[in-house]
C-alpha cells in the first residue's frame, strides 16, 4: 500500500524554497550594495523625495521649541538687564560717594591748614541741615554751647567768611549765612583800605555794598576783607569780590554788587572762630594792603 505525503507538507516545501531564494537574493543584493554601492543613488533619491514630508511633519514640534526658546531667552534677558541696571546704579552711587569723600577730604585738609595759621582757638563744625524757614538763608551746625560756641562766633571756610552764629543750643547752633537778607559784615577793600559794610540780599542773590558815594575808589575785581572794627570778625578774612558797579551821578550813590568768595553752599565742613578782640589776634603791620586773602595775625603784646 502506497502512502502519500500530507497536504500541509506538500504546501510547505515550495514556500520554504521561496523564502530561501528571497533571502539569497537579498543577501546577494546587500553584498553587491556593500561592495559596489549600487543602491546609494536609489536611497538618496528616496531620501530627497521624503525630506519635504519629514520637514512638514516636524514643523509643529520645531515651532513649539522655537517659541519656547524665544520667550525663555527674552525673559532671561529681561532679568539680566534689570540686574545690570541695578548694578550700574549701585556703582554710580559708589562713584558719587567716592567723589564726595574725596572733596570732603580735600576740604578738611584745607581747614586743618587754616587752623594752623590763625592764632586763636577754632572748632571744626559740620553743617547738618537747613532749617524749615525757606526765606532765611541759615544752616544748623553740629556744635553748640557745650562745645564752647557763643552767639556771634564767625563761621569760616579756608576761602573766607561763611556767616555767624545767631542762635545757640546745647549741642547745635543756627548760623546765618552771608546771603541772609540784611545780614551785614564790616569790610574794607584790600587794594586801598576803604571801609564799608556788605549786606546780604536773599538766597541766591549777590551781596551789596551800601551807603557809598558815587566817587568811591572801587573797581570790579576788588577783594573785600573783614575790617575787624565790629569786634566780631577777625580782621583780614576774605568776604566777597566786587563783580558789578552801578554809579548814579544824579543821586550821588553807587550800587556795588559782590560775590561771596567762600562758596556758601558748597562744603559741609567749616570752622567756628572763637575770636575775642580783647585777647586774640590783630592784623600784622607787615601785611601788604593789597593781599587778596587772609592777613597774617599776631598775638596781642608780641613785638
Amino acid at each position: 500500500m502506497q502512502h502519500s505525503a500530507p497536504p500541509l507538507f506538500k504546501q510547505g516545501i515550495p514556500a520554504l524554497v521561496k523564502l530561501i531564494v528571497c533571502l539569497s537574493i537579498s543577501a546577494a543584493l546587500m553584498l553587491i550594495d556593500f561592495r559596489f554601492k549600487t543602491i546609494d543613488l536609489v536611497r538618496d533619491s528616496i531620501n530627497l523625495g521624503l525630506r519635504p514630508l519629514e520637514y512638514i511633519m516636524q514643523l509643529p514640534r520645531n515651532l513649539f521649541t522655537a517659541s519656547d526658546s524665544y520667550f525663555t531667552t527674552r525673559s532671561t534677558l529681561a532679568i539680566e538687564n534689570a540686574e545690570l541696571k541695578q548694578r550700574q546704579s549701585e556703582l554710580t552711587l559708589l562713584a558719587n560717594q567716592s567723589e564726595l569723600l574725596r572733596a570732603e577730604n580735600q576740604n578738611l585738609r584745607e581747614l586743618l591748614s587754616l587752623q594752623k595759621e590763625v592764632a586763636y582757638k577754632t572748632i571744626p563744625v559740620e553743617i547738618l541741615y537747613n532749617p524749615s524757614n525757606p526765606i532765611s538763608q541759615r544752616v544748623v551746625i553740629d556744635r553748640g554751647a557745650e562745645d564752647g560756641l557763643k552767639l556771634g562766633n564767625p563761621i569760616a571756610s579756608d576761602a573766607g567768611i561763611l556767616g555767624q552764629v545767631v542762635r545757640l543750643y546745647a549741642g547745635s547752633a543756627e548760623v546765618s549765612l552771608l546771603e541772609d537778607r540784611d545780614f551785614a559784615v564790616p569790610v574794607q577793600v584790600a587794594r586801598n583800605g576803604l571801609r564799608a559794610a556788605v549786606f546780604g540780599t536773599g538766597r541766591g542773590n549777590l551781596l551789596e555794598l551800601r551807603y557809598l558815594p558815587v566817587a568811591s575808589d572801587l573797581e570790579v575785581g576788588d577783594v573785600l576783607l573783614t575790617s575787624g572794627i565790629d569786634g566780631t570778625y577777625p580782621p583780614g578774612f576774605a568776604v566777597a569780590m566786587i563783580t558789578r558797579i552801578e554809579r548814579n551821578v544824579d543821586k550821588n550813590t553807587a550800587n556795588v554788587f559782590c560775590t561771596p568768595v567762600a562758596g556758601i553752599n558748597r562744603n559741609r565742613q567749616a570752622l567756628a572762630l572763637l575770636y575775642d578782640p580783647q585777647w586774640d589776634a590783630k592784623p600784622s603791620a607787615g601785611t601788604p594792603e593789597n593781599a587778596p586773602g587772609r592777613r597774617k595775625t599776631r598775638t596781642r603784646g608780641m613785638p
